[in-house]
């Protein structure tokens, strides 16, 4: 069975776009794959963490991942520092990258110039590990949204690389982007992507938000000028709106033009409002039970970190002896 992975910076936070684009991809690849996700919490340390916060946020993430669909029994979910031959393999990588291909990296150029202080060498140099990440597991499917693709094909051109030189040692991963609701944009400014670390709590809707904040949030958004709910990608903050409520109900455009014929955008808003808050309420009931019985959610994390960390030295003594440090 070929096998697909993701994973997903804790923050004790995720929107709706990290659930549609790479979370719930995730949990449809079950199906198919045998799948791995996991916390990237070296990857959260690129910036300033306070230890007990991103302790709580690992045991979010879990608890959302599981929320979400992943099941322990089908899915290996773990935690990226308790494997530590991701460190290892970042190493090694790093010595055969460029700088050049990681000063390219639009995520590090795009932080690097909202930090106000000196950017730190891990935010240069994380694609590495994140390629370790997918490397190690011999993955051949990586679920992404679109800001990621960039990522997995710097991914490939290091495993490429180091198999011209070593042999045959990697296998080439491909990513997986959604062909619909790949980039959901931010509800204040349908010109840039629904983000996180958005200036404005207004440009996203997080999985946890209370049903006031989402309706007020919701009947704030960006609204291009015109009278019919209609989708038209030159009216993109409308299309985004509409993409975010087909992605909710399953509906096609035109089903939901046909629903809101004769409305206008505040019954619309008002309709995606209710419809949000309906879809995740049970999510957010779950993550709470979840989070009720931490020692349960360490004990997932520590089995499925145990197995990670079992196929991970097996793929790096094979690396080792290629590079010739096995004496």
């Amino acid at each position: 069975m070929q096998r697909a992975l993701t994973a997903l910076q804790p923050t004790n936070f995720l929107h709706i776009g990290n659930l549609f684009g790479a979370v719930l991809p995730m949990v449809e690849a079950q199906k198919d794959f045998q799948t791995f996700l996991f916390v990237v919490d070296y990857h959260a340390i690129t910036l300033p963490q306070e230890g007990s916060k991103l302790n709580d946020a690992i045991l979010f993430a879990v608890a959302a991942y599981i929320a979400a669909g992943a099941d322990p029994e089908k899915t290996l979910i773990f935690q990226q520092s308790q494997v530590s031959q991701h460190t290892e393999l970042a190493w090694i990588l790093s010595c055969s990258a460029h700088m050049g291909e990681l000063e390219r990296m639009t995520q590090y150029k795009d932080k690097s110039k909202r930090q106000t202080e000196s950017v730190s060498v891990g935010l240069l140099t994380y694609p590495i590990l994140m390629a370790a990440d997918i490397l190690l597991y011999d993955t051949n499917i990586v679920p992404v949204g679109e800001d990621q693709k960039q990522h997995v094909e710097l991914t490939r051109d290091l495993a490429e690389r180091f198999n011209k030189r070593f042999g045959k040692t990697f296998v080439i991963p491909e990513p997986r982007i959604p062909e619909f609701g790949a980039r959901i944009m931010g509800l204040d400014d349908p010109t840039k992507k629904m983000s996180k670390s958005a200036e404005s709590p207004k440009n996203y809707i997080s999985i946890l938000d209370e049903p006031d904040v989402i309706r007020k949030k919701v009947m704030s958004a960006v609204t291009d000028s015109g009278l019919t709910v209609r989708y038209d990608k030159s009216r993109p903050a409308l299309a985004n709106l509409l993409t975010i409520m087909s992605l909710l109900t399953k509906q096609s455009f035109k089903e939901i033009e046909a629903d809101y014929a004769g409305k206008g955008y505040g019954d619309f808003k008002k309709g995606l409002a209710e419809v949000l808050i309906n879809y995740l309420e049970p999510l957010q009931t779950k993550i709470h039970e979840l989070l009720e019985h931490p020692d349960k959610l360490r004990e997932i994390v520590a089995k499925g970190s145990e197995k990670a960390k079992a196929l991970a030295e097996k793929k790096m003594i094979e690396v080792r002896k290629k590079i010739g440090v096995t004496l």
